[in-house]
């Protein structure tokens, strides 16, 4: 059995109702997975699976979620050493947990997409792409930056944020 990392991309169902994460782990459960836990009610699964393609536990959760939940959702899946890297290769160090993020990427980025987000920072923003992920420090509150609008699907593709705390939070989840 290998350990994976699942992250949905939302978990608003619309109409005010967002997935209860009791309901999303009875949903991996009945796709054969096990083991499966959640940290903080944002959408983030960890579970045991056979070993199997991520492109394959993907397609899994993101067809059981459209089927359970009635609507499509991103997933975006990692192994666990590979989320261990992903953790370790924070180039922005151990600083303010929620103004570090990192959007992780269904396909890897090209360092050039740090010049395509460059008209978008207001100066405070760090940006780096570290194994086809970006991390971003936002050095204050996200809330308050241009950066966000323009971190869409259209614009970087299938990805999804996870600040700094979510990071560490799974990353001990699966014993790192």
């Amino acid at each position: 059995m290998a350990v994976y990392v699942a992250l949905l991309h939302s978990i608003v169902l619309g109409g005010g109702r967002r997935v209860v994460m009791s309901d999303l782990r009875a949903m991996a459960e009945s796709l054969g997975f096990s083991n499966v836990k959640t940290l903080v009610a944002s959408g983030n699964l960890v579970f045991e699976a056979d070993e199997q393609p991520i492109g394959k536990i993907e397609a899994q959760l993101e067809g059981g979620f459209a089927k359970v939940f009635g609507k499509p959702v991103d997933i975006i899946a990692r192994d666990a050493e590979t989320w261990r890297k992903l953790v370790a290769g924070n180039p922005f160090g151990d600083g303010d947990g929620g103004e570090v993020v990192v959007r992780v990427m269904r396909k890897p980025l090209d360092r050039p997409v740090i010049e395509t987000l460059e008209k978008h920072r207001n100066g405070r923003e760090r940006l780096a792409v570290v194994d086809g992920d970006l991390w971003i420090d936002f050095g204050g509150k996200a809330s308050e930056t241009r950066l966000l609008s323009a971190l869409t699907t259209r614009r970087l593709g299938i990805g999804t944020l996870r600040n700094w705390n979510t990071a560490r939070g799974l990353a001990e989840m699966i014993g790192c």
